[in-house]
């Protein structure tokens, strides 16, 4: 059976950052699951970056099933965490329920993959206090406030934790997390005949493709 990887988010994440990590982690031979507030139909966004405008864009993104609530959630079933971005974290990280996920994954010392705005939720929980990362470049006061050393990189590996900027360094990102994942003592290796042949909430293909 291939080991799960969970992935938290909610209306309003960023597109990218939450179906290209789920996308390349089924590839790599794990179950992923997506879990928000509620079990429903999550409505993401796009974040762009356009010139002459002073911060990001947003626009209308894919919408995509969450398989369970975070109520549902049992962390020990998983091996891993990945926390998306977009504008999502900032109500997230006030999620009492998400805020115990994210700990037990802290304390069980697993691999756990942030990005772009996502270290609001582990700043929230106290985790990152001595710790290095990366986030959204304008997030680097919340990183100090939360204890945490800041680093404007596309990937930066702190223990379990690894940490990227926003969807243009996800190349970075997840071939850090990968090789973290591997090196886990909690993760045996995936090959491609474990991948679930449909993964749970995922839509049907459009007619035609």
């Amino acid at each position: 059976m291939p080991q799960k990887i969970l992935i938290v988010t909610g209306d309003a994440a960023e597109s990218l950052e939450v179906l290209y990590p789920y996308q390349r982690l089924l590839e790599e031979g794990y179950e992923v699951d997506i879990a928000a507030p509620e079990r429903k139909t999550l409505r993401f966004v796009v974040h762009d970056f356009e010139p002459g405008f002073d911060t990001y864009t947003e626009k209308p993104g894919y919408t995509w099933p969450a398989d369970l609530s975070f109520s549902e959630v049992d962390p020990g079933a998983y091996i891993a965490l990945v926390i998306p971005g977009g504008r999502a974290p900032e109500y997230l990280r006030n999620n009492a329920e998400l805020r115990k996920i994210v700990g037990a994954f802290f304390s069980a010392d697993r691999p756990v993959a942030q990005i772009c705005h996502g270290p609001l939720i582990t700043a929230a929980t106290g985790h990152l206090s001595g710790r290095a990362v990366t986030a959204y470049p304008a997030l680097e006061p919340d990183m100090q406030s939360a204890g945490a050393t800041f680093q404007d990189t596309e990937a930066v590996t702190d223990g379990p934790l690894v940490s990227s900027r926003a969807w243009p360094d996800h190349a970075a990102w997840m071939r850090e997390f990968l090789r973290v994942l591997r090196s886990s003592p909690q993760v045996t290796p995936s090959s491609p005949s474990d991948t679930p042949s449909s993964p749970s909430g995922t839509p049907s293909s459009p007619s035609g493709v």
